[in-house]
């Protein structure tokens, strides 16, 4: 018994505890006294003997979560514990005692992790987290900051007590799960590329479009709600929570991408270049966010899929533009337009151009330019530099409207009567105006441009009346000076009828669709007609020639009334209108 109060030195400083060890058995038997406590209440019995699931209670349901937190606290200070005494007294029996109790408590909050998750997947939905995350959002953010901060605690105490695998398990199984459901909810259907080649247009269209509406919101809000879910969950752990995301998002992600390279795979038409402009521009739209998104090393994979989408793409859309020219420059229908109307081939081209106009931004980073060169005054002005300033969508639009021009006035060649080629050439280079200057066109090729060709219309039309007109101006012409017999007056007056009423028949079929250069082109035609009229009339006193005269000038504009509608009518069908004693005095007005 001395020896117990009387040791040698060496013998003295061995068995003496060290304050800072006697603290720290002291701490870890609190410690475990206090888990015990917590683990009486809310495990059952049969859990801690056999691992049952069985719990008496969720500790982290809404009513309990002050306890559920106390419960963390308490785990975190019996770790603390061990590790204070395993650096102390590494034989100490406490901590077989202490490292049992740790283990029944990390199951018990690895189940309540799962029920968490599990339970609250409304809550959690990506697309919430999202919504969420934005600093204007009106949502409620109460109880949903509630739930990710006790994933948060659970996950930290979980990983740093050594039950990393069991934590992220049991996160990865429930939010892979979560992003494969919404995808089946949003009616993405993951087809492979041998069903995507036989689908008919009308399917293919359909999944197209889901896709295009399910993209969007993958991206924006569940892929983007995930990335913020993981990395406050596992803050503290920048390679779990990199992990976790890679592992639940990686396979649907590239799946998601996948499908548009087998778009662009497809056979390639020119009416599916505008639904293959709508997958080009919804990525290129969404690039930023997916590079942002997808930031990690291990989710690369997703960005470099994404690019490859839209290289792809962009290649399919070149294609499928140099096909619709060709398209254009092979068109060798033969049939005549009636009345020299608007050619389908230039309603159909410029509806086309006018649509890839709205997509002007996306195709600034496609189209590549045209192997030839467009004519140095095509924009107007002196722009003799136009390939090296003008954009490459300008010049490639403006390349499909000159091709289209090219064979519009190859068409008007099939016409027998040259006027009627003028008028075929107005009426559809107006019409290609009409449609540039209605549309996102006359941006993208600019005001000179519909300048320079509302200057070729006027020329054409100048030839037109020149044509189909000059006999009758030139039938009552003369050089001013000179007077006529009235024999030689009156044979000049009865060609001016025949030829006024040869030229009305011959153009009574014809038509100008535009109501506007329809009534100018009669007005045109009308005061030149008028103005000859009125001088010869004037100066040979024709009121005396009652059965030679048929109409009067000033009302040879109303004769003209129903040209250009393609009626058909003919100039007999108007009546002649001779100088009655009332009328006499206004047959020889002017009106010019």
């Amino acid at each position: 018994m001395m020896l117990l109060f009387k040791p040698s030195t060496a013998h003295a400083k061995r068995s003496k505890p060290r304050p800072y060890q006697s603290f720290s058995e002291s701490l870890l038997l609190d410690s475990i006294e206090a888990t015990e406590s917590f683990t009486k209440k809310w495990i059952s019995q049969d859990h801690l003997s056999a691992c049952s699931s069985c719990t008496l209670s969720s500790i982290f349901s809404t009513e309990n979560r002050v306890e559920g937190r106390k419960f963390v606290d308490v785990i975190n200070s019996l770790q603390y514990a061990i590790q204070g005494v395993t650096l102390v007294n590494p034989e100490s029996h406490k901590l077989t005692r202490a490292h049992n109790l740790l283990s029944t408590a990390m199951k018990h909050l690895e189940k309540e992790f799962y029920r968490v998750l599990k339970s609250n997947r409304r809550n959690l939905d990506p697309e919430s987290v999202s919504i969420r995350s934005i600093p204007s959002s009106n949502v409620p953010k109460s109880e949903e900051a509630d739930i990710m901060t006790d994933l948060q605690m659970i996950a930290d105490c979980m990983i740093s007590s050594g039950f990393e695998n069991e934590c992220v398990r049991t996160y990865k199984k429930i939010r892979r799960s979560i992003i494969v459901d919404s995808l089946s909810k949003l009616g993405f259907e993951n087809l492979s590329f041998g069903k995507i080649q036989k689908l008919d247009w009308e399917s293919m269209e359909k999944n197209i479009k889901k896709w295009l509406e399910a993209t969007k919101i993958v991206i924006n809000n569940l892929f983007d709600g995930e990335r913020i879910l993981c990395d406050h969950v596992f803050s503290t752990s920048p390679s779990v929570a990199e992990s976790c995301f890679s592992e639940i998002t990686l396979d649907s992600a590239l799946t998601l991408f996948i499908f548009p390279v087998s778009v662009a795979r497809c056979r390639k038409t020119a009416e599916k270049i505008f639904l293959t402009l709508d997958v080009y521009q919804t990525i290129s739209n969404l690039l930023p966010r997916i590079e942002e998104i997808f930031s990690y090393d291990s989710t690369s994979a997703v960005r470099f899929q994404a690019a490859d989408s839209l290289r792809s793409l962009g290649e399919t859309i070149n294609y499928m533009v140099a096909e619709f020219e060709a398209s254009i420059a092979k068109e060798a229908s033969k049939s005549v337009i009636p009345g020299g109307g608007v050619h389908p081939l230039t309603r159909y081209v410029m509806n086309f151009v006018v649509f890839l106009a709205d997509y002007n931004e996306s195709l600034a980073g496609v189209l590549t330019e045209s192997d030839l060169p467009l004519p140095e005054d095509y924009f107007g002005g002196d722009k003799s530099d136009v390939g090296e300033t003008a954009s490459t969508v300008t010049t490639r639009l403006g390349w499909l409207i000159l091709v289209l021009l090219c064979k519009i006035d190859t068409k008007s060649r099939i016409y027998e009567n040259v006027a009627l080629s003028y008028l075929f050439l107005a009426n559809n280079l107006h019409y290609v105006i009409s449609k540039v200057c209605k549309s996102n066109l006359r941006v993208v090729l600019g005001d000179e441009w519909v300048a320079n060709h509302q200057a070729k219309v006027c020329q054409y039309l100048e030839k037109y009346e020149k044509v189909a007109w000059g006999e009758v101006l030139t039938s009552l012409s003369d050089d001013g000076t000179v007077v006529l017999e009235d024999n030689v007056a009156k044979e000049r007056l009865k060609r001016f009828n025949e030829a006024f009423e040869e030229a009305f028949r011959k153009q009574s079929g014809w038509v100008v669709p535009d109501s506007k250069m329809r009534e100018s082109l009669k007005d045109s035609v009308a005061k030149k007609l008028t103005y000859v009229a009125s001088l010869f009339y004037e100066k040979y006193h024709v009121e005396t020639w009652e059965d030679i005269v048929r109409y009067v000038p000033k009302d040879l504009g109303n004769y003209l009334s129903d040209l250009y509608l393609g009626t058909g009518r003919t100039c007999t069908n108007v009546p002649s209108v001779k100088p009655t004693e009332s009328g006499r005095s206004q047959l020889f007005e002017s009106g010019h």
